[in-house]
This record gives C-alpha cells, sequence and structure tokens, in this order.
C-alpha cells in the first residue's frame, strides 16, 4: 500500500484549514455566551453525550458549543488520517511522520484545555491557553504541507534559499507575532465576550490597557516586516520568497485595520469572529513564508531522483 502524493497534500491543507477553523469556531462559542451551552466535559449534560431540553440552557447556545466539539472529532480524524498516510509514503520521510504526528495530539491536547476551560466555568486563563495552542498547530500543519508537496521525488534533506540573517529575522518575526496573538488573548479576557454573561473578567488591567500594548506589539510586527521587505530586496531573494512575503503583509496590514475597526466600534460579535480568522491567516502566512525560505537539498544523481538528473545534467 503506498500513499498517492496528492492523498498526502490533500490531508495536509485539510490539516492547515481544520487547525485554523477550531479556533475561530471557538471564538464564535465565545461571542455568542455559548461557552457553557454544554455545561459538561466530556459529556454534553450530565448523562447525556448530545445537547438536551433544558430550562437554563438555550438551545441555541447548546448546538453552537456542541457544533464547536464536533468539528474537533472531525480534526481528530482527519489529523490521525494525516498520520496513516505519512507512514504509507514511499519512501517514508521521517520529518512528515513526525510532523504529521503533532496534529492529532496537539487536537488531543485542544480537547482536554476545552474540558478544563468548561470544567472552571470558562476562567480567562483557562481560556487563553486554549486558544493560544492553536498557533503552534497551525505553524505545523504549514510546514506538514511543506513536506508533503515535496512529494514523491525529493527526500528529506533541505537547503536555505536565503541567508541566514533572513531566516533569523523571520524567526524573530514570528516571535513577535506569537506575542501579538498572547496579548490579542488578554484583550478579550478583559473584553466584553468571555463566552458566558456570567464569566469573570480579566480585571488585573483594563481593556484600554491591554489594547494599546496590544497595537504597541502590532507596531513592532509591521517594524519587522518592513526590515525584512528591504532585507529580502537587498539579497535577491527568489520571487517564491518575495510573494510569500507580500502575502503575509497584506494580511497583516488587514488585520490591523480591521483590529482598529472594531475597537473603534465596541467590538461587535462578527469582527471579533473575524479578527480570530484574521490572526489564524497571519499566522499562517507566517510560516507559510518561514517555509519558503528553504527547498528539498539535491539529491545524489545516482539516485535515480528526476530532480537530481536533471540538476546533474544542467
Amino acid at each position: 500500500m503506498r500513499t498517492p502524493p496528492a492523498l498526502m497534500r490533500g490531508l495536509a491543507v485539510a490539516a492547515v484549514v481544520g487547525q485554523g477553523g477550531i479556533a475561530v469556531t471557538g471564538a464564535a462559542v465565545r461571542v455568542t455566551g455559548s461557552g457553557l451551552g454544554c455545561p459538561t466535559w466530556p459529556q454534553c449534560f450530565p448523562g447525556s453525550m448530545v445537547p438536551v431540553a433544558h430550562a437554563e440552557v438555550a438551545v441555541l447556545h447548546q448546538w453552537i458549543e456542541f457544533g464547536n466539539r464536533l468539528l474537533g472529532i472531525a480534526l481528530v480524524l482527519v489529523t490521525g488520517a494525516c498520520v496513516i498516510a505519512a507512514l504509507f509514503v514511499r519512501t517514508r520521510r521521517r520529518r512528515l511522520v513526525l510532523l504529521a504526528c503533532t496534529m492529532p495530539l496537539g487536537v488531543v491536547a485542544q480537547a482536554v484545555l476545552g474540558g478544563i476551560t468548561v470544567l472552571t466555568g470558562l476562567a480567562w486563563y483557562t481560556v487563553a491557553p486554549h486558544f493560544i495552542v492553536s498557533v503552534p498547530l497551525v505553524w505545523l500543519a504549514v510546514l506538514l504541507a511543506r513536506d508533503a508537496w515535496a512529494l514523491p521525488d525529493d527526500g528529506e534533506r533541505r537547503e536555505t534559499v536565503v541567508p541566514r540573517a533572513v531566516r533569523g529575522l523571520v524567526g524573530v518575526s514570528a516571535g513577535v507575532l506569537f506575542v501579538l496573538v498572547v496579548l490579542g488573548t488578554l484583550v478579550t479576557a478583559a473584553g466584553p465576550h468571555a463566552g458566558d454573561p456570567a464569566t469573570p473578567r480579566l480585571t488585573a488591567f483594563s481593556v484600554a490597557d491591554l489594547a494599546m500594548a496590544h497595537a504597541h506589539v502590532l507596531f513592532a510586527f509591521l517594524g519587522l516586516l518592513v526590515g525584512l521587505g528591504f532585507l529580502l530586496h537587498a539579497v535577491a531573494a527568489p520571487r517564491s520568497v518575495l510573494v510569500r512575503f507580500r502575502v503575509l503583509v497584506v494580511v497583516t496590514l488587514a488585520q490591523g485595520l480591521l483590529g482598529g475597526i472594531q475597537y473603534a466600534i465596541g467590538v461587535p460579535e462578527v469582527l471579533v469572529a473575524l479578527h480570530v480568522l484574521g490572526s489564524m491567516l497571519v499566522v499562517a502566512a507566517t510560516a507559510w513564508l518561514w517555509a519558503g525560505t528553504t527547498r528539498p537539498a539535491l539529491a545524489d544523481p545516482s539516485s535515480g531522483s528526476p530532480r537530481a538528473m536533471v540538476a546533474a545534467q544542467a
């Protein structure tokens, strides 16, 4: 049995979409006040895995929360399929298998954190990590897709296509982006959308102060992108890297504009959910840029790889 490259690629893309999508549906749960639509975990109600008629919990809130749980189950199936498919890639790629294994493990971790958030009554210090875990999972899913797209001819080794300083600046930008996302979760924790009307908010800092800190880090991230843009052109980076960089800039600017608008008009529910979607797109675009700074290394021409043979004849 051999996994077709097209199947591995399709599953990897589905993992990227699913890992980002679960964060967006989680935001929908939160902004609609449905965080306790299923007040127990892993059951929805005591004695029932599915929503049931209940005088104190609206049916709509039950199904919004339960729908998020169903998406989590679907994501387990997709990511589990990624692992099985990676195991049957010929020749087997160790890194591909390891990246695939992080997918279902991450979803399980998400489910456990989700259970903790429910059992603690949506305490902000449990909800924030529940969302933040999506950042490394989206990043790893993008790397999985990168390796899946290298099939079937390229091997494990990769070589850089830009100087080390460029990769270092992309890495620093990714670190600042992570801080930006963390601050975004704190803004939400102090704001009006805590998942349930009775949920205590973060009160140690005001929404205005947290939003200002969030904006300052955004400006730092944008500054790094400006510097990265100059550096990429200075070193004559490959066109593929420049395209990925431009996509990241566009997505980041759109996300920043959306964040400013939603704050100015009182953080309406729809814009909050879209802002979460934007954050996942920025993470995916940054990971895509990072992935593009390397390429599969040329194999030994004697290996018979078409790419290696063409390179040897050039």
